[in-house]
């Protein structure tokens, strides 16, 4: 009988139904093996260096797709109930078959169900409940003479309806099944079904505990992930991981191998040329880069290249237009970044059960990937692009707030909660920062804000938190920019023009919370009282969305409370601003300031351009800041030998704006595909219109 197949999504295969964790299909249930029994044939590379180092690999690998692509399972549990006669036990002693398990037992046929109780322990290990040592106390040796059976007896829904019984006449319900110390006799096995049943850890002696097999707690990944920043992020270096096993070898880079090279830049039309190649070979592979990165590196590298910005080019997966500071928040918001294109990569490193890995167990066994005796140099991972915003605090500014008596006074409590959480389990406090706490609870404004700005829902909103000695900021974007973004996209929300109106209504509204004064007076509330003044009426979030599981929030840090009003950030800032100098203005640094220069454009990024161009183009960048067109190339070169130039163009919308007529310049235009417009023949407001319409 032909093995059956049955489909997930790609990007479950990293969050939901990963190398451990339980697929249910149709009337059985699965459990994903090791990849080292995946088929790598089908498997395709990720470039991703930064995640790649940062994890101790070689490469990261996309799970497969299609009908080629298959991933190898095997059946958990396998404990089996017959629906019909309600029989216990293995396919064997149900006399049923592996591939269409049904019962043997009795004349129905019945396709058998799973067990819908395991057991596990904090160490990763799972194994079939222990109904036989349920009933009796014990194992008993002789099967013939003890055959289980489990049903329901239909007066409630609770576990006490559920009665597993023996044909020696003993029997037992399943009401204290979950009790904490329900098993407490009973030691572990050890068991890993997911590497093979010759890998059970003998030495484990943990007390189990029991779990329903669809809950949420018997799996939990541990991914780690990395937005792509230059260089990683070019088109170039994409090539080369992607043929890292043709490209790494130092046979490459030698002279008798230069045909090698050329034979890649051909495949690619000559993007890029032979000494680039060779050059970027050097860089990955033959640099003196460390082979360890971790996560504070990653995000500090993230936070540089966020900061640095990066314009628009088609070969880049990652840009981050600078845009002005809205002005009502100059003295606080140090600088904002519009980011139309970002890519992140997941990876799956390892997973956990019964208790997720986080700050409050960060030290927790994870359950590898792969056997010790066979361990692979590669990961799982997924690539997904998207678009976000970016906002940053000046580091010192929020330094100076926190040692402010009322800022450290807040920490102490927090301090004092996890203390107190962390002495009931015998761990170390986690480690509790105002700072973090301050740029975590505007991310959470923020995202709720933009749901209703930007369309998206908010689950579908992720933050990217930057704390560091030098860094505080957030990056909020989404991997899926699809329909759900129908009133303009996170990206758009950016512009000064949106930006300011939506911290404006964003903060207003979560400055009292419905839940007050209850909310606002809480000296700890959520998972082990972590947070302050945050419920689910202000600030907390799908967990979808947040990094920290809904933990560190403090509206009282941004507002203050009750009798200490105007100490919490926002108006503690009010009255110790940012010094004018730190408040970035793209493209302002070094532009003389008049009086005939509208506010407008003093805030946009048109103003190096507006200040240094004719009094035709003055006359149209006020318009083009006003519909929010982003900033084009000012005087740009074109044409075969770059003979001609053009006074503003958006290259990647192959658009341009030009103030005199010059024949063979526009018709060369035309001839490569760009549309022209030229000022005298439209009235600035008008062209500023169809110039929107273009280049979004």
């Amino acid at each position: 009988m032909a093995r059956k197949t049955y489909a997930a999504r790609r990007s479950q295969l990293i969050s939901t139904f990963g190398v451990g964790s339980l697929f249910p299909a149709e009337n059985n249930s699965f459990m994903i093996t090791s990849i080292d029994q995946w088929d790598t044939k089908h498997l395709k590379p990720v470039s991703e260096p930064r995640l790649a180092r940062s994890l101790r690999v070689a490469e990261l690998l996309l799970p497969p797709a299609g009908a080629r692509g298959k991933i190898p399972v095997v059946r958990f549990p396998q404990m089996l109930v017959c629906p019909s006669c309600n029989r216990l036990g293995r396919i064997q002693q149900l006399q049923a078959s592996y591939e269409d398990p049904k019962c043997g037992l009795c004349k129905s046929l019945a396709p058998l169900t799973p067990s819908r109780f395991v057991v596990a322990c904090e160490d990763g290990h799972i194994d079939d409940f222990p109904y036989s040592y349920w009933v009796h106390g014990f194992t008993p040796s002789g099967d013939s003479d003890h055959l289980l059976s489990l049903a329901s007896e239909g007066r409630t829904s609770s576990l006490a309806d559920m009665v597993v019984r023996c044909s020696c006449g003993k029997s037992r319900t399943m009401a204290d099944a979950f009790n904490s110390v329900a098993l407490k006799e009973m030691k572990c096995q050890g068991n890993r079904p997911w590497l093979g049943y010759g890998y059970r850890e003998r030495d484990c002696g943990k007390a189990p505990k029991t779990v329903q097999r669809g809950a949420s707690n018997v799996w939990f990944p541990v991914v780690r992930s990395a937005i792509s920043i230059p260089p990683y992020s070019e088109f170039l270096a994409k090539v080369v991981t992607s043929k890292a096993s043709q490209l790494s070898q130092p046979q490459a880079l030698e002279p008798g191998s230069t045909w090698v090279l050329e034979g890649v830049v051909q495949e690619f039309d000559g993007r890029f040329s032979a000494d680039e190649l060779r050059a970027e070979i050097k860089r990955q592979f033959h640099g003196n880069e460390e082979t360890e990165l971790s996560e504070e590196q990653l995000r500090e590298q993230e936070f540089l290249a966020l900061m640095n910005g990066r314009r628009d080019s088609p070969d880049t997966d990652f840009v981050a237009e600078k845009v002005a500071v809205p002005e009502a928040h100059q003295h606080w918001i140090k600088a904002a970044r519009k980011v139309t294109r970002l890519r992140e990569v997941r990876a799956l490193y390892g997973f956990s059960r019964l208790h997720p890995r986080s700050e409050d167990k960060p030290d927790a066994k994870l359950s590898p990937l792969s056997p010790d005796d066979n361990r692979q140099n590669w990961l799982p991972a997924i690539e997904t692009l998207g678009e976000g915003l970016f906002v940053a605090l000046d580091r010192s500014q929020v330094e100076a707030w926190a040692e402010t008596d009322f800022a450290a006074g807040r920490e102490k409590t927090l301090r004092l909660n996890a203390k107190r959480a962390a002495e009931q389990r015998g761990q170390d406090p986690v480690p509790v920062s105002i700072v973090e706490t301050l740029i975590h609870t505007l991310s959470h404004i923020i995202i709720d804000q933009l749901s209703l700005d930007a369309g998206y829902p908010a689950s579908s909103i992720r933050e990217r938190l930057y704390v560091g000695p030098d860094q505080v900021g957030v990056l909020l974007y989404t991997a899926s920019s699809d329909s759900a973004g129908s009133l303009g996209g996170i990206a758009a929300q950016a512009s000064p023009r949106r930006l300011g109106p939506a911290l404006d209504e964003g903060l207003f509204r979560t400055s009292w919370c419905s839940a007050d004064p209850v909310c606002i007076e809480s000296r700890g509330s959520g998972t082990d009282a972590r947070n302050l003044a945050a419920c689910h009426c202000c600030v907390l979030v799908p967990e979808t969305s947040c990094e920290l599981f809904n933990s560190n929030l403090d509206r009282g840090s941004l507002f203050g409370v009750h009798g200490q009003i105007g100490l919490g950030f926002k108006d503690w800032a009010a009255l110790n601003p940012i010094a004018v100098a730190g408040v970035e203005k793209p493209g302002v640094s070094d532009v003389p300031l008049n009086d005939n220069i509208p506010l407008s454009i003093r805030q946009s990024p048109w103003l190096t351009v507006f200040s240094e161009s004719g009094p035709e183009l003055q006359e149209l960048i006020p318009e083009l800041v006003e519909v929010d067109v982003e900033l084009g190339d000012w005087g740009a070169d074109i044409g075969p030998d770059n003979q001609w130039q053009v006074d503003l163009s958006w290259a990647t919308a192959r658009v341009a704006v030009l103030v005199e007529r010059d024949d063979e310049r526009d018709d060369w235009l035309a001839e490569q595909g760009w549309t022209t417009y030229h000022t005298n023949d439209f009235a600035p407001a008008d062209l500023a219109d169809k110039l929107a319409d273009k280049v979004y």
